[in-house]
């Protein structure tokens, strides 16, 4: 029985013969590289000479790895990327507002405290200008009853009135014109830290 072949069958047969051809080459071939017009050369014989190292793809033996011209078109690593762009963390903006309220209220208490010393200051002197006048007044008048030889008298720790004698009437005139001299004068330039410096005297 003979067999007949017809033209697809033909074909196909033609079809699988050119690719087990191609197959074969290519199993073959065992340089490639890139040639100087960019095209790629399979090939079972090595390059020609002067064909850069960079455009051997692939050696008898090795499997061909696809190498870049460009080394600054590699792409970077994914860790060197990430440092390279990720932002620098962002400094916490200063809260201004806190502080400057904080810092009126400081000053606010300091100018307070300074009116109120001052105040405090004032009434001391006011109140040691007062003493003064009074004992001034007092032992003017006591002066003048001393003077005028007018009988005086005093009570005793019994409570008993007694008439003051000549020694005793010559030391209340004393001390009443101590009194006058500290009292009656110009105010001291340093008035005393505390008004019960200058007491009323009797």
């Amino acid at each position: 029985m003979s067999s007949r072949h017809t033209p697809s069958s033909f074909w196909r047969a033609l079809a699988f013969a050119a690719c087990a051809t191609l197959a074969s080459g290519t199993a073959m071939a065992q340089w490639l590289w890139i040639d100087s017009s960019g095209n790629k050369v399979f090939s079972d014989t090595a390059p020609p000479p002067g064909t850069p190292e960079k455009n051997i793809l692939r050696k008898p033996g090795n499997r061909a790895e696809p190498k870049l011209s460009d080394p600054a078109a590699a792409p970077a690593p994914v860790g060197a990327a990430a440092a390279g762009t990720s932002p620098a963390p962002a400094t916490a903006p200063k809260v201004s507002g806190k502080d400057d309220q904080l810092e009126a209220k400081k000053k606010l208490a300091e100018k307070q405290a300074e009116e109120a010393a001052q105040a405090k200051k004032k009434a001391e002197a006011e109140q040691y200008a007062k003493a003064r006048a009074d004992n001034c007044e007092r032992a003017k008048r006591a002066k003048a009853t001393l003077d005028a030889g007018t009988r005086l008298s005093s009570t005793n720790a019994k409570g008993e009135r007694e008439i003051l004698d000549d020694k005793a009437r010559a030391a209340e005139a004393k001390r009443a014109e101590d009194v006058v001299r500290s009292d009656c004068g110009p105010m001291p330039a340093a008035a005393p830290a505390s008004p019960g410096t200058a007491q009323a005297k009797p």
